[in-house]
């Protein structure tokens, strides 16, 4: 048994629940439960009846809920998964065995050798634009180590210790781009597992490329003094 937490991240996913259920690896954690954000259709309680806690947010925002997680788990470690078709379950487990092998933070990366993302064959890739941008900035700015292509992606793992340390303060989706960051600037070892990103299934996509990518650019300039241009 791994002494590690499956936190699923939900609001109304129902659907994505129902496909991908069978294929999380509920039985290999010690902690399997949800922190959801005020689900109406049902996934509440699919996830009791399947064996699931569910922590339900207090306000809405990414942010808020990876900061729930921390507060409800007793793992040593914490695997951040949306059960939205988008990521896949089989990576769950290779997160936390990047984390056991040393990591600090461990993401599943959507691009780069070996990745695929979803809008792979697309004419127009503005989600990916929007994220290699993103990328390059906190590399550039933060990063001593070796590149890291996804520093976006809410699928991830690190330890619960490490979170509570990172004291992030995003309330919405920009959370992971603050985890990233602040990881880099601590010097931490950031692992990436190349993933096959899938197509969502059911619900609505919670984030908005440009909305959602300006604030990320609210968190870089807010991470900005204790960058390299500022002799950090």
């Amino acid at each position: 048994m791994r002494d590690a937490a499956i936190v699923l991240l939900t609001l109304n996913e129902i659907e994505g629940l129902r496909a991908v259920w069978s294929q999380v690896p509920v039985k290999e954690f010690k902690e399997v439960f949800a922190v959801d954000g005020g689900s109406t259709d049902g996934t509440q309680e699919f996830l009791r009846e399947h064996g699931a806690g569910v922590v339900v947010q207090p306000i809405r925002g990414r942010g808020v809920a990876f900061r729930c997680a921390a507060d409800a788990s007793s793992a040593e470690r914490l695997i951040f998964y949306s059960p939205d078709g988008n990521e896949d379950p089989a990576d769950i487990v290779r997160l936390d065995d990047a984390l056991v092998a040393g990591a600090d933070l461990a993401i599943a990366r959507r691009f780069g050798p070996g990745a695929v993302n979803e809008e792979d064959g697309e004419t127009i890739r503005l989600r990916a634009r929007v994220n290699d941008t993103l990328s390059q900035l906190a590399n550039r700015l933060f990063h001593d180590g070796p590149r890291v292509y996804d520093t976006i992606n809410g699928f991830r793992a690190l330890r619960r210790s490490a979170l509570l340390e990172l004291d992030t303060t995003v309330k919405r989706f920009p959370i992971e781009y603050q985890i990233t960051i602040r990881a880099m600037q601590r010097g931490w070892t950031i692992a990436e597992v190349p993933t096959r990103e899938g197509q969502r299934i059911g619900g609505e996509r919670k984030a908005a490329s440009w909305p959602v990518g300006l604030d990320h650019l609210k968190v870089l300039l807010t991470e900005l003094p204790r960058s390299r241009l500022f002799g950090a």
